[in-house]
């Protein structure tokens, strides 16, 4: 098994995790702090799996309406062939040894095929995944 690479923020784009919203929608200051200071220095992606799993935790339009303002301070990574053949190869790679989930390959995809950082809080989800670079968190 390959190494992954903890990275800093020094490429100009970085891929940040649903976790990392859902804290910063909780006024966590310690999230909401770690992606303003990528903000000064990088352009902030999400995955649009990232989008889908907010979306799926709003309960009324009020919330859908407040999310669509805040995701739009973000640039949204679509799936494309690519992302679908590199989450496939890292679904079958980590599925059986790690227990993966398909969301968290998607994103993991993401960051790997535009070979950006990923931000996660959950790095026990990421940390095995061969030449991903990932954000240390709280760090």
């Amino acid at each position: 098994m390959g190494k992954v690479i903890v990275a800093e923020v020094s490429e100009n784009k970085v891929l940040v995790d649903t976790d990392i919203l859902i804290d910063i929608s909780r006024n966590d200051l310690r999230a909401i702090k770690k992606v303003e200071d990528i903000k000064n220095r990088a352009t902030v992606s999400i995955s649009v799996i990232t989008k889908l799993e907010l979306i799926r935790g709003c309960r009324n339009k009020i919330e859908l309406t407040g999310l669509e303002d805040f995701i739009e301070r973000f640039e949204i990574r679509h799936i494309n062939e690519a992302v679908s053949a590199k989450t496939e190869e890292l679904f079958k790679l980590y599925r059986l040894s790690h227990g993966v989930q398909i969301p968290d390959m998607l994103i993991a995809a993401t960051a790997l095929v535009h070979q950006i950082p990923l931000l996660s809080k959950n790095q026990k989800d990421f940390h095995f995944i061969d030449g991903l670079h990932l954000i240390p968190y709280p760090g």
